[in-house]
């Protein structure tokens, strides 16, 4: 396992483009997984009120906001999901291997993830910028979300007088700049901050075993409490294992468990969270773990 960097090595690539209004400058910055969990942690756990997100191409914008932390970020198969209430999203940081199974091919792994990203200030024809944010591009070389940062000429859904800017709401601009693009500063973690040990069960309404989910809930929360082990129980939607639940999933080392009542989510706790070793008799798929004939 590579260790944690807590300092980002600048990627010194600044790229002007011309627009139908102006011009954007980008400054690209290193994209791997610690670098982007970081920002995005940072982002959406600690100031979801100063930020939108948004997909802005030629013809068509979309802006959300949040009016409330996020009720969900979580880092499952490569894929960052971000719950607010009434939408939410999803943004391919990792590889997404595809399930127990890992179905997805290694190419649409590769489009799928995150291969450039970019700070970002528009600017008008008189050079002057007018709004900040954060780019992302996938290795399809398609726009993927825009992150909105604070904007120091609007004042909600109103424009500030000209040349009476509240240039306080750039503070964040570039205190994440510092980190990201410069790196003057380090990252505020000494981990991934999305790579806390959690453990999830499947409620998806979709097969009828996981609808028995809540007793297998209450037992791995009683478990983990008594085994004293630093792992979140946690609740997920499907887990690609259909009709074989309760399932339940470890994101420490990608396991997916089958048939999961309450005795075997405590003996999952006991064995596989507490000592680290696996239930193989429930593990999934079981091909995986049986004995060579």
């Amino acid at each position: 396992m590579v260790e944690f960097n807590c300092w980002v090595t600048p990627v010194n690539q600044v790229v002007t483009e011309a627009s139908t209004n102006g011009s954007v400058e980008y400054e690209y910055f290193d994209c791997s997984s610690d670098v982007l969990s970081s920002l995005l942690y940072t982002l959406f756990e600690q100031h979801w009120s100063q930020v939108g997100v948004g997909h802005i191409v030629q013809g068509s914008v979309l802006e959300l906001e949040f009016n409330a932390p996020p009720k969900l970020c979580i880092l499952y198969d490569g894929y960052l999901t971000v719950a607010a209430e009434g939408w939410h999203l999803h943004l391919c940081i990792e590889a997404n291997l595809g399930g127990p199974l890992c179905k997805t091919p290694v190419e649409l792994r590769k489009q799928r993830q995150v291969s450039r990203a970019a700070f970002y200030r528009r600017f008008n024809t008189k050079g002057h910028p007018r709004s900040w944010g954060i780019q992302f591009w996938n290795g399809a070389d398609e726009q993927l979300m825009t992150i909105l940062l604070p904007n120091p000429l609007v004042d909600g859904e109103n424009l500030l007088p000209e040349g009476k800017p509240d240039l306080t709401k750039l503070a964040l601009y570039q205190e994440l700049r510092d980190i990201y693009v410069l790196g003057k500063k380090p990252i505020p973690f000494t981990k991934n901050p999305l790579k806390h040990s959690y453990i999830s069960v499947c409620t998806s309404t979709r097969c009828l075993p996981s609808g028995k989910w809540q007793h297998t809930f209450n037992a791995l929360k009683s478990a983990v409490e008594k085994a004293g082990v630093d792992v979140e129980v946690r609740t997920s939607g499907c887990l690609e294992v259909c009709q074989q639940g309760p399932v339940v999933f470890y994101s420490d080392d990608r396991t997916w468990y089958t048939c999961v009542n309450p005795n075997v989510a405590e003996t999952i706790v006991n064995e596989h969270l507490a000592k680290g070793k696996k239930v193989t008799e429930h593990c999934y798929p079981s091909s995986i773990y049986s004995n060579p004939k």
